[in-house]
């Protein structure tokens, strides 16, 4: 099953709020998920982010692709430094 790391809508009409969840690629958008590691909500100044990076890490390291909305936010929580020094450090350390 190829996974990916993306943004489902949540919220009122024009009050969106965003889960960041691990779904199946050929999925919807809201379509049932595999697991929810966290939230963005763009509404409020400055937007607020809250990322489960254990959980993410996990994901990244097992090949999940993250959208490309995700990734930037993954950088702004710092997970895909992390994701690429973990993936450069020799397996056997």
């Amino acid at each position: 099953m190829a996974t990916r790391i993306r943004l489902k809508r949540t919220g009122a009409k024009k009050q969106p709020h965003y889960r960041v969840v691990i779904i199946d690629q050929h999925k919807a958008r809201d379509s049932r998920t595999v697991e929810d590691i966290g939230y963005y909500n763009p509404r409020t100044d400055p937007p607020t982010i809250q990322v489960d990076s254990d959980r993410a890490l996990h994901w990244l390291m097992v090949g999940a692709q993250p959208s490309d909305t995700v990734r930037s936010i993954l950088k702004q929580a710092g997970i895909m430094e992390t994701f690429r020094q973990a993936r450069q450090a020799p397996q056997g350390a």
